[in-house]
């Protein structure tokens, strides 16, 4: 086995002794730091790799801290002043999961980098961290490289604000395939309205 197998063996076991006691010292670390900061390498660099990245110029890893939990209503003392349907306040979730968020996060604090993918690094009672592998689209090495200079395209812009990476696919239902999954492309949204909505062609 190469080095980066005995690094992904680690993983499998996070209740080990070893894992268990990094966990609680890089945990201690990264409450000390701000929500969105900078690693100047990847926690975890065989993720990071099997994710797309590559340890050259133009790209870049951002560690992002995420409160865990639900979304409690913002309602005071709990009046909704609506039908009974809508009078939940504690065990609402939020539609998208942590690491979609994180993402999001990544991406407006850097504004001109691209997000490629994100990994989930550590947690604690109160916070989630992920590791956001981001990719400046107008560096000479990135824009040279056939192998990632898709993400030049003006089409790839804040693809983590609309759903189009890993975890943003999974949150919308994307990651099956075959016929079961059909209703669930090009959205289920729009599944749903093409199937609902009645066209009256002018000669029928």
């Amino acid at each position: 086995m190469g080095a980066y197998k005995y690094l992904e063996e680690l993983y499998t076991k996070k209740q080990s002794d070893v894992m268990r006691f990094l966990f609680r010292v890089r945990c201690w670390e990264y409450r000390q730091l701000p929500s969105v900061v900078r690693a100047s390498r990847p926690t975890r660099p065989d993720k990071a790799r099997r994710l797309g990245y590559k340890a050259k110029q133009g790209f870049v890893v951002y560690r992002v801290r995420i409160r865990r939990g639900g979304r409690k209503k913002p309602v005071p003392k709990g009046c909704t002043s609506g039908k009974p349907v809508n009078q939940g306040v504690n065990h609402l979730k939020f539609q998208r999961n942590h690491r979609s968020v994180a993402e999001e996060r990544a991406g407006k604090k850097c504004g001109n980098l691209r997000v490629l993918n994100s990994y989930w690094v550590n947690q604690d009672s109160t916070y989630k961290y992920f590791e956001v592998i981001m990719v400046d689209p107008s560096h000479a090495a990135i824009r040279q490289d056939p192998r990632i200079n898709w993400i030049c395209n003006p089409t790839m812009k804040h693809r983590e604000l609309r759903g189009v990476t890993a975890a943003g696919r999974k949150g919308r239902g994307m990651v099956g395939k075959g016929h079961r999954f059909h209703s669930n492309k090009p959205s289920q949204t729009a599944y749903w309205k093409k199937n609902n909505t009645l066209k009256l062609r002018r000669y029928r």
